[in-house]
């Protein structure tokens, strides 16, 4: 059997994009514990949806991550979540600081992503790239 390919029903995938998203302002705001809580909120919010976080990294104004989806899901739809549930968590544990930032109460990141599938590029390939961007 192929173990590269997932299987669900009558399908048979193998979808992964890779994600950026970028701080508003590129403020540099993704540093110590902050890094740390999206990070851990990102890999709650997989597996509450039944993504799969292969690579994750963070800078200073950005998050890369490489998910593994479902072939029902957009990545819109995807970003969306992300964004939303993260920013609700971060304005919760760290509304202080980031109203010192941030003079609207539900802005964390850009407007904006970046997404890449990467076809039958190796997991591992994407991965390396990941940590060495971040």
């Amino acid at each position: 059997m192929d173990n590269r390919y997932n299987r669900h029903n009558r399908r048979k995938y193998n979808l992964k994009v890779d994600i950026v998203l970028v701080t508003k302002y590129r403020k540099q705001l993704l540093k110590d514990s902050i890094a740390d809580d999206v990070k851990q909120k990102i890999f709650d919010i997989a597996n509450a949806y039944g993504y799969e976080i292969i690579a994750i990294e963070t800078d200073k104004d950005h998050i890369h991550f490489l998910l593994s989806y479902d072939t029902t899901d957009k990545v819109c739809d995807i970003v969306k979540i992300v964004k939303q549930e993260t920013t609700y968590y971060l304005r919760h544990k760290y509304g202080s600081l980031l109203s010192k930032q941030y003079w609207k109460k539900k802005i964390f990141w850009s407007d904006g992503y970046f997404a890449c599938s990467i076809g039958e590029v190796s997991s591992a390939t994407i991965q390396k790239y990941i940590e060495n961007q971040g």
